[in-house]
């Protein structure tokens, strides 16, 4: 099928010296995921830790940028605190590991929380994560800015604004000599310990960060590690049309804000919840500078992504749009899809993250021939702590099948899916219930329900691979102005499955800790275990996809609905990759509102869809005789 412009944000928006360090041999220790058995792989080149952590040279520096975010008449400074060996401050060059984050007052990083100052008492006591721990005795340093108007820098938070970007941007140019920086004294500060070869890494808001950086394409910035990260805001706050819910931009930033200046950048919060434009839920300017893929052309830094395919928070969009277009760049790249919700890495595959990630820094910062970049570029994650390999992603002989809805043989049953042409003029109806939970959406599938369509494969004669985005085509009219569509594509059969629905999102936290580097009084290289969660179940939702049929023209401009034209509205289904069981059904849901993931329609519209003219897409790659029902 081919893409709809209209929904590709990225193609709207353009309308409105690797430096050698020293090498060492280290036996490589990695973990079976599939075994729980640490096994020993051959000899590979890794930087060894032979410098203190006690002993590391801990600072803050307030770099000066050109913002003035909270428009008081002087430019904000950017608060960064660094670890970095002691043999830095004579004559060591070290490469700069950096985890730029809104979080380090009050919400903390990481799976326990961890933030930077916890008694309040203006010393950076701790340095959240791991990275600190582990990487610093390994010849690196480790920067944490604060982004801008968050913890000890100055201004106000813009929720994915050029602000932000260039608050962690200026940080990279200080790095290269290209910026300027000062310690609490006031006293100019320089980084001349550094190589200038810097490496982004964070989960969520940080890895967002990273993201937005590179699209700058800054010197110096080396490689990225974005994990569960945004490429475009207008994704995280609203889905082809359809708001998530209101005010988020400014309720976000109040509250990552420094927490003495709420009242002080009130005036930056509802700004931004004014330009958002909640009301249509169209792209416009505000989301424009928001949208970090229609810049990807700048991108100098290697990518290493992490995300979870079953992410409800930063959803799959998110990754599928970013990655797609740093293919067509030809950036290099590696990638992790995991089963679970919005979950780190450390979290759900600790001891092959640790030393995958080792390995990536050491190839991209400090230039040490590995080979990782010769392994396969792809890790999926097809069940708990199963994890399988794959040349890239989506995989490149997926085929689009184009699958049709058509009516079933009891009138009180279900429709079908079908491969085939549907003979005759058929349609079936749904009325818009604000309320249907998704649960009502997808269970007792094969009875027919006034607000909610069912379509149904043939159980399966193999197990048939998904791996892409689903796009929906739906020939409907509608007898209101306004209203919502959801889709939904259900795996039907019973299987144990990860539990990516829980509170953990498919991790549960244990009691045991293990440890990842070198620990002090204050900063401590141990952390919680955790494992994996799994529940049985007879289905699961694989994809979901929304839309406002308003939008059916552009998302940049509202179009209310003829009552009872014949429409065509098309628009995509989360990207995923997932296998289908043999024996088990496909199954598309066609209904109304969502409530329980946006703001639902009041309306109450009838639809009347037009069958065989009504059809998914589904990038299909293994099982394709298996689809042909």
């Amino acid at each position: 099928m081919k893409k709809r412009k209209f929904f590709q944000v990225a193609t709207i928006a353009t309308t409105l010296a690797l430096t050698l360090s020293s090498m060492y041999n280290a036996k490589a220790e990695t973990v079976d995921s599939k075994k729980g058995q640490t096994v020993n792989s051959a000899s590979i080149i890794k930087s060894e830790p032979k410098y203190s952590y006690r002993d590391a040279i801990r600072e803050t520096v307030y770099v000066q940028s050109t913002l003035d975010t909270d428009e008081n008449g002087v430019p904000d400074k950017i608060a960064v605190d660094i670890i970095r060996p002691k043999e830095s401050e004579t004559g060591l060059k070290v490469p700069v590991i950096m985890d730029a984050s809104p979080y380090y007052e009050s919400l903390g990083r990481g799976n326990e929380s961890e933030v930077k100052d916890k008694n309040k008492d203006g010393i950076n006591e701790k340095f959240p994560l791991y990275y600190d721990n582990y990487f610093v005795p390994r010849g690196y340093a480790v920067a944490l800015p604060d982004m801008v108007g968050t913890n000890q820098s100055d201004g106000c938070p813009t929720t994915g604004g050029y602000e932000e970007i260039e608050s962690i941007k200026v940080v990279i140019d200080w790095l290269n000599g290209r910026a300027k920086a000062f310690d609490k004294n006031n006293l100019e500060v320089k980084a001349d310990w550094t190589t200038g070869n810097v490496g982004m890494i964070g989960k969520s808001y940080d890895g967002t960060l990273a993201n937005g950086v590179a699209a700058t394409g800054v010197e110096g910035l080396k490689t990225i590690v974005p994990i569960g990260a945004i490429s475009n805001w207008y994704n995280y706050y609203r889905y082809a049309g359809l708001t998530y819910y209101n005010n988020g931009p400014g309720g976000l930033a109040s509250r990552v804000v420094n927490s003495s200046r709420k009242a002080a950048c009130k005036h930056v919060f509802d700004r931004l919840n004014k330009d958002a434009d909640d009301a249509t839920g169209d792209y416009n300017k505000f989301w424009d500078e928001r949208n970090y893929v229609k810049d990807v052309k700048n991108v100098k830094a290697s990518v290493f992504a992490i995300h979870g395919l079953n992410d409800l928070n930063v959803k799959m969009n998110h990754f599928g749009e970013w990655w797609d277009s740093l293919n067509k760049e030809k950036v290099p790249r590696k990638l992790w899809l995991t089963q679970t919700g919005h979950v780190d890495p450390f979290d759900f595959r600790r001891a092959e993250w640790v030393d995958t990630l080792h390995r990536w820094f050491d190839y991209w910062l400090m230039g040490i021939q590995n080979g990782i970049m010769d392994e396969p570029q792809v890790d999926i994650e097809r069940a708990a702590d199963v994890w399988e390999t794959r040349a890239a992603w989506p995989d490149t002989s997926a085929k689009e099948f184009k699958i049709r809805f058509a009516p079933g043989e009891n009138e009180d049953g279900a429709g079908v899916l079908t491969t085939g042409p549907v003979r005759g003029n058929f349609s079936q109806s749904f009325t818009d219930n604000p309320r249907q939970t998704e649960t009502q959406m997808v269970t007792n599938e094969t009875t027919v329900k006034s607000d909610r369509l069912v379509f149904l494969s043939e159980p399966l004669s193999d197990d048939v691979r998904l791996s892409g985005a689903p796009e929906i085509s739906l020939r409907a009219t509608v007898d209101k102005e306004n209203s919502n569509l959801t889709v939904m594509i259900v795996d039907y059969g019973m299987d144990t499955r990860v539990n990516h629905g829980s509170s953990g999102e498919g991790i549960r936290t244990l009691t045991e800790r293990t440890c990842w580097g070198e620990s002090t009084e204050t900063d401590s290289a141990c952390f919680k275990e955790t494992e994996k969660t799994t529940r049985t179940g007879p289905y699961e939702i694989v994809s979901r996809g929304w839309f406002d049929p308003q939008n059916w023209k552009s998302l940049l401009k509202t179009d209310p609905l003829n009552p009872g034209k014949n429409y065509k509205f098309e628009w995509e289904a989360l990207p995923h990759d997932y296998v289908f069981k043999k024996g088990h059904r496909i199954g598309v849901i066609v209904a109304g509102s969502s409530y329980q993931r946006t703001i639902p329609s009041t309306t109450g519209a009838t639809f009347q869809v037009h069958l065989g003219q009504s059809y998914i897409y589904l990038p299909i790659v293994e099982g394709k005789k298996a689809v042909n029902f």
